[in-house]
């Protein structure tokens, strides 16, 4: 069947991811080809203190954002979509939504970039012998009783943005094991909620207002693979203001957008990984085994069918770089000539790589907000030098690219060095990674290990979820690993990198330097 006929059958698999900045949505066959897409564009509110998107906004940019991808199926095919084989939802992972028991939300959306769950997150890491992150949705709850928040003893579920959109679709209050681990830690013999550490909650939570146990407030734990429920009509709706989708359409378990982004990479066995790099920047590494001890620079969430991850997530990435880019085009329009954006990322990306192995010495920190693994509440940006250092654009442009890798490799240095975790190859998406060559081959020598992009790689989480939609479709008795091994990444093309020992030994020079210098920049967060 060509694209046309697999759309006009309701054979194509639709997948819709709710980003920090975009919201995506991807329609694609049972082969995983991409044949429509869509998008809205959002930004999250800081409204009394708190960083959010509303429930109005999220609905708002569901509904759009599917306008956009039916314009784009009437633009190439001429027809108006009105089925399809499996729909999956994606979101960024953890944050709070909490509900009363007449499903009304009972304070704002909580993002997973607030940071105000710090003594919720230090007391819940040490009863649990286990780290649990600030933007954890665990923490959120805990911080809301610790502060006796009011709405606390009206809570009567809690779930994640996908995990709720997931819901008003499909009437389940449910979610994928991937991104549930992002709420609650996983016993990885049940593939559910970690029994003990529930009791040890209900301990901790006796002499608060919370009305039910823990247990009774979390979404049902689902796997890849699995049937999450089927749109409703009131969904369809939600969904689709034109009228034209029906309803009865089945939907696979919500993920978080770690776990799609795994997918959408081809990094949900073993020994593999990805690094997921543009605004900020995150890693995840699939474990054979546990770590020794608890690390608090180290999550431990999983995949969508929930093999142990190690995550390493990191705030800020590549925004700075895009500062130092706008700083060049104002000077060639200066100078009066032409600007062509693309080309001046690639060749200031390209140039780089003709900087010394360590950067010269010019040393970068790019917190345009604070980063937890380093230890930093807020960020300062701080360009430093010694006189002798080697001063060039090259080595500018370098160390702009290792401190976008800097504090990500702090954190990994921890499970491949200290813990001595074998990775095989890692595979790159994002913006650092669209220049051929350059984004890699750094990122190589920051993990001294193999990466990766594949061509796909733009398609990202939207196509992901779409990916585990059709797997639910499509298993036929494969692992979610050997689904995407032996179908959809069979004969795909990608870019890879082999560590450079020159680079490896540069980079893991500049990273000691990067490490001792961090009295910098807490002087320049304390100053500034």
């Amino acid at each position: 069947m060509g694209a046309k006929e697999v759309i006009e059958a309701g054979k194509a698999y639709l997948g819709i991811e709710f980003g920090s900045t975009r919201i995506k949505a991807v329609a694609c066959d049972e082969a995983g080809e991409v044949l429509a897409i869509g998008g809205f564009g959002w930004e999250n509110s800081l409204k009394d203190g708190i960083w959010t998107y509303s429930e109005e906004e999220i609905f708002a940019g569901l509904k759009a954002c599917y306008s956009d991808l039916s314009k784009d199926i009437k633009d190439k095919y001429g027809i108006q979509v009105t089925s399809f084989a499996g729909i999956g939802i994606s979101a960024m992972m953890h944050g709070y939504l909490a509900f009363d028991s007449s499903d009304k939300l009972l304070v704002p959306f909580r993002t997973w970039r607030n940071t105000i769950t710090g003594e919720a997150a230090e007391i819940l890491t040490k009863e649990f012998n286990y780290n649990i992150p600030q933007r954890w949705s665990i923490s959120h709850l805990y911080q809301a009783m610790l502060n006796k928040e009011e709405h606390v003893k009206d809570i009567d579920f809690f779930t994640t943005l996908a995990g709720f959109v997931h819901w008003k679709l499909t009437g389940k209050k449910v979610l994928g094991v991937g991104d549930a681990s992002g709420m609650f830690p996983i016993d990885m013999s049940t593939g559910n909620y970690d029994e003990k550490m529930i009791a040890k909650f209900d301990v901790l939570a006796k002499e608060t207002a919370l009305a039910k146990g823990l247990k009774d407030l979390l979404p049902e734990v689902l796997s890849a693979g699995e049937n999450a429920g089927t749109l409703t009509a009131e969904g369809a709706a939600l969904l689709d203001e034109s009228g034209s989708l029906k309803a009865g359409i089945p939907l696979c378990p919500p993920e978080g957008d770690a776990g799609t982004g795994m997918v959408a990479t081809n990094s949900v066995k073993v020994r593999t990984g990805n690094i997921s790099a543009g605004t900020s920047v995150f890693a995840m590494v699939v474990f054979e085994k546990d770590l020794s001890k608890v690390y608090p620079e180290i999550d431990l969430v999983t995949t969508p069918d929930g093999a142990l991850v190690g995550m390493v997530h990191c705030n800020n990435c590549t925004s700075e770089i895009n500062n130092w880019v706008k700083v060049f085009k104002e000077f060639q329009e200066l100078m009066g000539a032409p600007v062509d954006m693309n080309e001046l990322f690639t060749k200031l990306y390209s140039v780089s790589l003709d900087g010394d192995a360590d950067c010269g010495g010019v040393l970068l920190y790019n917190y345009l907000s604070g980063e937890p693994v380093t230890g930093f509440e807020k960020g300062a940006l701080v360009l430093a030098r010694t006189a002798e250092d080697n001063f060039s654009l090259a080595n500018l442009m370098r160390s702009n690219l290792y401190s976008a890798m800097a504090t990500l490799k702090v954190g990994l240095d921890l499970m491949l060095k200290e813990e001595g975790v074998k990775v095989d190859e890692m595979y790159g998406h994002g913006g650092y990674f669209k220049t051929k060559g350059v984004g890699t081959k750094i990122a190589a020598a920051a993990i001294n290990a193999p990466v990766s992009v594949m061509e796909t790689a733009s398609e990202g989480g939207a196509w992901g979820i779409a990916l585990l939609a059709a797997y639910m479709d499509n298993k036929n008795g494969k692992s979610l690993s050997e689904y995407l091994s032996d179908v959809i990444f069979k004969n795909a093309k990608c870019e890879k990198c082999m560590p450079d020992a020159k680079d490896v030994e540069g980079f893991d020079a500049y990273i000691e330097k990067y490490k001792a210098g961090l009295a910098i920049e807490k002087a320049a967060v304390d100053v500034l």
